[in-house]
């Protein structure tokens, strides 16, 4: 059967009146001018109630409402938010009480350990790989490794045997560290190792016992962390795989016991959306329950804007 080139006979098209429908954008949502004199609170405040914006205030009132309700706020770091510099961001959000425990990986404290010891950390992978020198800094390897050993033997998990190895120490940079912060401030920092990623398990002193017992270890320490998290917050940023499963994991085991997590907001943050990170964190352990959040941007940028929208908040400035 062949059609023709009959055109389709509009007249009796219905329409309705344009108050009628409801409608995704709205002026009482759109963005306020910002005036020039204002604090950063204020701005967000006059950011659009649509989409990203919208996501990020709520953000912003669910970490200040755990944080005034005792709800607890537990920070995923990637190596990268140390890379890029936020290392006295954090610090300064951990001595605010912003900070209720802190999650990370191997590559992490490895860059924090060095910005501690010498205020410098990153190194040229491309100029390092073909001469051999890769991963090869001295005291690096060894000390982290010794850290690692000797705290893993005393029962303590990686993160804290790290932490309190730096705090010890007093090296020159160390207020810059996060780690030392943790230890300093008795916030409890974990951190979660897959082995033969990270430059120390290439180095002789490597022990497998010592990072495999310390990182169990962690990881039962992070799901009591989770597990408190019945009204609290969860953020992963800069984390693609290693925190969201460890994180995924923690949840499932917080539920077997019973705890039900109904209220636990989530959210991921970093500069594209991956599977991992958007299933683990963002949807399957707010399903049904709480709420999840992706925000998509720089480190560099949205971690220091957060953090200013917290401590900027007016309700909060008799505490600061």
């Amino acid at each position: 059967m062949k059609f023709s080139y009959d055109q389709f006979d509009l007249s009796g098209v219905q329409t309705y009146p344009l108050k009628s429908r409801k409608s995704k954008a709205r002026l009482e949502d759109f963005a306020k001018p910002c005036p020039t004199d204002v604090h950063v609170g204020a701005f967000v405040d006059s950011l659009p109630d649509i989409l990203a914006a919208a996501d990020f205030k709520a953000i912003v009132r669910a970490i200040v409402a755990a944080k005034e309700h005792d709800g607890g706020v537990v920070w995923g770091l990637g190596a990268h938010v140390i890379k890029t510099g936020l290392g006295p961001v954090v610090i300064d959000l951990m001595e605010r009480g912003f900070v209720s425990a802190i999650a990370t990986n191997g590559a992490a404290i490895i860059h924090d350990f060095e910005i501690a010891l010498v205020g410098a950390t990153s190194e040229d992978v491309d100029e390092a790989l073909g001469p051999g020198r890769f991963g090869m800094a001295d005291e690096t390897g060894r000390l982290l490794n010794e850290a690692i050993t000797n705290g893993v033997a005393a029962g303590l998990g990686i993160g804290q045997a790290v932490s309190e190895f730096l705090h010890a120490k007093t090296p020159q940079f160390g207020r810059s560290s996060i780690l030392e912060a943790a230890a300093r401030l008795r916030i409890p920092l974990t951190v979660h190792v897959a082995i033969g990623t990270d430059i120390i398990h290439m180095h002789p002193a490597a022990s497998g016992a010592a990072l495999g017992e310390g990182s169990l270890r962690d990881f039962r320490y992070f799901v009591s962390n989770v597990a408190r998290l019945e009204r609290g917050v969860y953020l992963n940023c800069g984390s693609a795989v290693v925190l969201p499963e460890v994180f995924l994991k923690a949840v499932a085991l917080a539920r077997n016991r019973g705890i039900a997590l109904a209220e636990l907001t989530t959210v991921n943050l970093d500069f594209v959306r991956m599977y991992r990170p958007q299933t683990n964190v963002v949807a399957r352990p707010t399903a049904g329950t709480g709420r999840g959040y992706s925000l998509v941007g720089h480190h560099e940028i949205m971690i220091p804007l957060l953090a200013a929208a917290l401590v900027s908040r007016p309700e909060l400035k008799t505490e600061n």
